[in-house]
Parts: structure tokens; sequence; C-alpha cells
């Protein structure tokens, strides 16, 4: 818990420091209101992910202080995850970067992963046996494919206050329950420290949006969130290779799904944003109680009550990740029902057929 508590302080302090001296981070604003993806009114910094980075940086160099022989797999994590940052954290403050620059340099990041730290897919579980894959052209382009992946998928659900920072917590707290029980020391503390960075950053952005996430915070958290359930479940052969699957299916699916909606759906770019996510489709058809749009009150209410219904539904796959983490038919059959149950309610959406336990009408 050290870990986690010293990145929270120092997550916490710095994050008010940005937002205290926004004035000077003028290019680092949000202050486009009218994209489709937008639901604020007023200008919001959206560099969090400095914070963020520079507090769990603080809190290696203290690991690596207190417990010397994680000092070699620290800074190594610590390199690769800058990497996909500073894509990040470049377009938060310039906008210049495009997505397939950042992505490019996540899996530039993935790739430093797969020979610094050994991060690599070298197996697949099933029911009764394990697929080893030995050959490197296979398992460096489907590492490469999985880590830069997740941490693009944490950019896409980055919509509204504490969505994806909450999700994210509670993916790291499982990576880090299951890294005790396997006792993956590195892993834990590592687990922590960006759980603890995340969680404060988390109380200056929710409810109200006093600060964003921003890219290069979506970007380190989903490099990190990626690579150490990557390392937990192939460091650990006891941990199945279904385990990491379903913790990140919430993310990784929203992200494929939305790739085939765009793409064979709509017949545009997979780069190109909309407005008809899972999470904009509740902010537009489900919470029903705002007085309107376009009112700062009622669209910061609307904002940060969004939020909820995804952290409830992320926890139908980290719940039984963390509590059957080594039995894989459990895990894959759990998979299949989040798969289902994520087309199901976006559907009944679509359809503004929403199930009726989900609706909140406005309140008078």
């Amino acid at each position: 818990m050290f870990s986690f508590l010293l990145s929270f302080i120092a997550s916490a302090l710095l994050t008010l420091l940005v937002i205290k001296e926004a004035r000077l981070h003028g290019p680092a604003l949000d202050s486009n209101f009218d994209g489709v993806q937008k639901v604020h009114v007023h200008n919001v910094a959206r560099i969090g992910g400095l914070s963020i980075f520079l507090a769990v940086a603080l809190s290696s160099a203290i690991s690596i202080w207190r417990v010397p022989v994680l000092s070699q797999w620290l800074l190594s994590l610590l390199a690769c995850s800058a990497v996909a940052f500073i894509g990040g954290i470049v377009e938060d403050y310039t906008g210049r970067v495009s997505a397939l620059r950042r992505l490019l340099l996540t899996m530039a990041a993935a790739t430093l992963g797969y020979f610094l730290l050994d991060a690599r897919i070298d197996r697949l579980d099933w029911a009764f046996s394990a697929w080893t894959l030995p050959y490197m052209w296979v398992t460096l382009p489907l590492t490469v494919l999985a880590v830069a992946g997740i941490a693009n998928a944490v950019n896409i659900i980055d919509g509204f206050n504490g969505l994806a920072s909450v999700v994210c917590i509670c993916m790291l707290l499982s990576l880090g329950y299951v890294a005790l029980q396997v006792n993956d020391m590195f892993v834990l503390i590592a687990a922590l420290m960006v759980a603890g960075a995340t969680a404060g950053f988390l109380i200056w952005n929710y409810p109200v949006g006093l600060i964003f996430l921003g890219d290069g915070g979506a970007y380190f958290i989903g490099f990190m969130l990626g690579e150490l359930a990557l390392l937990l479940v192939m460091r650990n052969p006891q941990v199945s290779t279904w385990y990491a699957a379903l913790l990140l299916i919430y993310p990784a699916f929203e992200t494929l799904f939305s790739v085939y909606r765009r793409m064979f759906v709509r017949g545009k770019s997979p780069a190109m944003p909309d407005g008809i996510h899972l999470h904009s489709l509740i902010f537009r058809r489900v919470v029903q109680w705002a007085v309107g749009r376009k009112e700062a009150r009622a669209l910061i209410r609307r904002n940060s009550l969004t939020s909820p219904y995804l952290w409830l539904f992320s926890l139908m796959a980290v719940i039984p990740a963390t509590v059957f983490w080594r039995h894989t038919w459990v895990l894959m059959v759990s998979c299949i029902l989040f798969i289902g149950s994520y087309i199901w309610i976006y559907v009944r959406i679509v359809r503004f057929k929403a199930p009726r336990w989900m609706i909140r009408h406005k309140k008078h």
C-alpha cells in the first residue's frame, strides 16, 4: 500500500499544481466545445497525464531506493512507457500528432518492452491445454498489436469525467491482487503505483472535470495496463491468459466494435471520431434528467452521472477475472457473456429501447 499512497499523494499535489497554473498551459487547454465527443462548456487543461507520469516516476525512484533488486525492471518499464506517453502529451500541447503517429509510438514502446522486459505473448491457454508460441515472427507482432491496442482502447473510452480513470484503477488493483497471490512483487508494486497516481488525478477530474486525462494520460495508463497484464500472465504460468483477456475486455471490445461500426456499417475510416460509442449513447439517451444540453450545470451533471453506468458494466468483467484468474474455462465463458451483454445493451439503446433499470428520469 505504500506505493499506492505515495503515488496518490504525489499525483494529487502535482495535478492541483497543474490546475492552478493552467494559464501557463494555454496550448494544452481544451477549448473546443463543438466536437462530436465534446461534453464540456469551459476551458479545461487536458494534461492530467503529465502529473500521473511524474508521480509514477517519483514513486519508481523511491521504490528503487527501498527495493534495489527491482531497479532494472522499474527503470525499463518507465523507459518503455515514456515512449508511449511522449506522443500523447505532445498531442495534448500541440494538437499536431496524428492518431497514426501516436499508435506507431505506442507500438515502438511495446517493441522495447518485448526486448527490455521480455514482455511477450508466448502461450495461449485453452480449457484443457495450452498452445506454445515459440517463433519471434509470431510473438513480436502479436505482442505489439495487443499492447498498443489496449493503450489506444483506453484513449477511446476516455470520454467522460472519471470513466477511463476508475475503470483503469479497478483493473490495476485486480492486477495487484493477482500478482500478490502469485508473489510477483514487481507487477504488484508497479500496478499499485499507477493505480495510486490515477486515483490522485481522479479526485480533481470527477465529478466536475477540473482537468482532463488527455492523450498523454490515456496512452500512458493504457500502455502500463497492457504491459503489466502481459508480464503477470507470462511470468506466472498459473495465471490463465484468459485472465488478461477478460480483465481488459471492456476497452478492447469497445475498440474492436468501433472499428467494425465505422468501417463496415458506416463505410468510414476507423480513425474517424464519432459520437456513438456506448458511453456516448448512455449520455444522450439514458441519462435523461438534465434540464438542457447547453446549460453548464446540467451538462456537468449528465457528464458525471454517465460514468457510473460504465464503471458497473466494466466490473462485470473485472470481478470474475479477479476471482477466477486461474480457471480458464470460466474466464472464456465470462468473455462470451460480456460480449453478448455489450451487444444487447448497445442495440437496445440504439433502438431507443434501453432497459428500464438503466433509465433515470428528470428530476423537477
